[in-house]
């Protein structure tokens, strides 16, 4: 292991590139040291003199915090500590900590790393034997032995042994870039035994994973030899596996022609077609060959074989810990003092609630009919009051404005107008606010179970409001057809209230939680994954208005359907009982006589009038609640006079991500580079 443990001690010229400041001058050179001590001293475990030092342990850590090792493993991070061992001790100083840290910040920094570690002696040149020695102890036995005699290398450095140059560090870099496809190509032939031209999708995988695995999803890595399905046959020709690699290689490219023909497209997905005629118009000359615009589809296109993708589905292709990321760099921007405290929350909740009172009474007006047909279809008693009223809701609806006129379909509609505004309001409120706090602060993402539990939330805090409305609404929509049949006036809803009193207001709530909780929890959840699952949302995509009415409508189904039950038992337990009608006293025991005396079917009774109500009411509640959010959008900063100059990363550590990237030129060679067995040594 004596080269992998060793690195290149720095030439002068070498030290005094290392110690020029190639960091951004955004940080103070007193910032900068400032914030490596505090690492440093964070790290550093070892103490000798009362100076402290990092061990291997120590170095990686703060080099790679919160690393898995699942992709670069913990022995491959260790070849960066070799780099920065200048003393060959086994520890590094602060000072040793902050050449490297410099060393990070340089552009070619990938390319430097692995020159210094090929370069042993230190002397700005490589020898091919020196490098074969190198690669070859660097990787482990059951990699494809690398043919060093092949004409490729020796064109390189030469053909006559005698001849042979050695590589400076430009053409070391050269070289570097040209010996994975070297790679492929060998490794393929020692595949293809018989000369055909073809393998085994299991040997495609094998070579993939060999020069690329820390570049792709382990999704991709999982379906790797699914690429045989691409055309007609069970293998895979050596044109598929160099076009697969050309699309890893080229996934940058890949993901900026995504992004533009995405962002061209009205419903924010592409077609190949698209992300070709994308390809050409920006770029130069032709990028991807039909073979690989075909292989970057197939991937992409797995799990979604419609041909028209969005960017989520593109983005299964590459590994997440390589995606593309900015550097620190000066920008220009408005400073913002973010509104905070009591005052500006209350007004927040304040803005919300008036948005939801406006889209519900939206809703609530749209659909006021089919509720009124529910509500009589639900009341009606068979078996109990003799011939039915109503065969079916459509009868139902003719018989009312055959008998009580147009306006007789909005019975009732008075008080639901001044109950469902707080009502809607508190449920769209609790459920935007809900979900803020129990989503994932880093990445937005919300856990099924905890999209359930908000929605459940809201549904079970809106029956304050729910169960006065619903039980006076009922009530105006019944005693229509009681008046037609009985010649006795009609009570206004101010005289309802007062015959039932505070406590008969609530008569029913239970029955009213046991419909709304479960209802919202469905709801909410079913409507945030046909906005972000069919439709792909995404916070740089909105959908449409007619995608946000379909979500709201198909989400309203189910939810209305399956609380049915709870709808008539509530609607039982709140009417008014008329002369001959059963009487209930509580839940169970309207469970019980409805189900002896009607039938498990009574306990659906108006279920398609509920589901046709429900569905489209809900669509256009939570259409318009959304367009209203981005009609009238809340800001809680306000904007600063004076422009001042920042740094700015789009994520993460970038010392974190410079630490990958120095690695990344030693997994092109072999995703096991550094990776040796103890009993395997390297020459001196």
């Amino acid at each position: 292991m004596s080269q992998l443990v060793s690195s290149p001690t720095p030439t002068a010229s070498a030290s005094l590139e290392l110690m020029r400041p190639t960091t951004s001058s955004l940080i103070s050179p007193e910032n900068l040291l400032l914030k490596q001590k505090k690492v440093f001293e964070k790290f550093a475990s070892v103490e000798i003199d009362g100076q402290k030092y990092m061990n291997q342990d120590d170095f990686v850590s703060a080099v790679a915090p919160g690393e898995d090792y699942k992709k670069i493993r913990k022995e491959q991070f260790g070849i960066l500590f070799r780099i920065a061992d200048n003393g060959k001790k086994g520890l590094i100083s602060f000072q040793d900590f902050v050449i490297f840290e410099n060393l990070l910040s340089k552009p070619d920094v990938e390319y430097d790393i692995a020159f210094r570690l090929f370069d042993v002696e230190g002397k700005g040149k490589i020898t091919i034997e020196r490098f074969k020695d190198i690669l070859s102890s660097n990787v482990t036995p059951d990699s494809i032995p690398f043919d060093f005699d092949c004409d490729w290398l020796k064109l390189y450095v030469g053909r006559a042994p005698e001849k042979k140059h050695e590589l400076a560090y430009e053409e070391f870099t050269q070289l570097l870039k040209g010996l994975q496809s070297e790679r492929l190509r060998q490794e393929f032939k020692f595949y293809d035994k018989e000369g055909i031209g073809y393998i085994t999708p299991d040997n495609f995988k094998k070579i993939i994973l060999s020069i690329a695995r820390h570049k792709i999803s382990d999704y991709v890595i999982e379906n790797l030899p699914t690429l045989c399905n691409l055309y007609a046959g069970n293998k895979i020709s050596y044109a598929s596996v160099v076009a697969f690699h050309n699309v890893v290689r080229q996934m940058d490219m890949v993901e900026r022609i995504v992004h533009k023909a995405i962002s061209e497209s009205s419903d924010g997905k592409i077609t190949k077609n698209d992300f070709l005629n994308t390809a050409s118009r920006e770029t130069r000359f032709s990028l991807f060959t039909p073979l690989e615009a075909d292989i970057i589809f197939h991937f992409a296109s797995l799990g979604n074989p419609s041909g028209r993708l969005s960017r989520r589905d593109f983005a299964q292709l590459l590994d997440s810990k390589w995606e593309r990321r900015t550097e620190i760099k000066p920008t220009i921007k408005t400073q913002t003092k973010e509104h905070t405290g009591v005052l500006w929350a209350v007004l927040h909740q304040i803005y919300t609630f008036f948005l939801g009172s406006i889209a519900g009474a939206v809703g609530a007006t749209v659909v006021y009919p089919i509720d009124l047909v529910k509500t009589r279809m639900q009341n009606q008693r068979s078996k109990v009051v003799g011939e039915l009223l109503y065969r079916n809701s459509i009868d139902c609806f003719r018989k009312v404005v055959q008998n009580e006129g147009l306006l007789g379909l909005y019975s009732g509609l008075g008080p639901q107008l001044v109950g469902v505004a707080p009502e809607k309001a508190i449920k769209l409120t609790v459920n935007d606010f809900a979900r803020a706090q129990l989503k994932n602060k880093d990445t937005g993402a919300i856990p099924i179970y905890y999209e359930i539990l908000s929605g459940g939330l809201a549904g079970g805090c809106q029956v304050i409001f729910t169960n006065p409305l619903e039980i006076v609404k009922i009530r105006l929509q019944i005693q229509g057809e009681v008046a037609k049949n009985v010649d006795i006036p009609r009570k206004s809803a101010i005289n309802i209230i007062k015959d039932l009193g505070l406590f008969g207001l609530y008569r029913g709530a239970s029955a009213c939680l046991l419909r709304d909780i479960p209802f919202s929890g469905i709801y909410f959840t079913t409507y945030a994954h046909i906005k972000k699952d069919i439709f792909g949302e995404e916070p740089n995509k909105k959908c449409s208005i007619g995608e946000l009415l379909i979500a709201g409508a198909a989400a309203g189904m189910p939810a209305a359907y399956l609380t049915t039950p709870a709808d008539v038992i509530k609607t039982r337990l709140q009417v008014e009982v008329r002369k001959g009608e059963t009487s209930y006293s509580g839940i169970f025991d309207a469970c019980r006589k409805i189900f002896r005396e009607e039938g498990l079917i009574a306990f659906f009774k108006g279920g398609p009038a509920r589901v046709f109500r429900s569905s489209p009411q809900f669509g256009t509640t939570l259409m318009v609640y959304e367009l209203l959010q981005r009609w009238f959008p809340w800001s809680s900063s306000e904007e600063k006079v004076g422009k001042v100059i920042s740094a700015v990363t789009d994520s993460g550590d970038l010392g974190y991500l410079k630490s990958r990237n120095a690695l990344k030129i030693l997994l092109d060679l072999d995703y096991k580079f550094g990776v040796v067995p103890k009993n395997i040594s390297t020459p001196t």
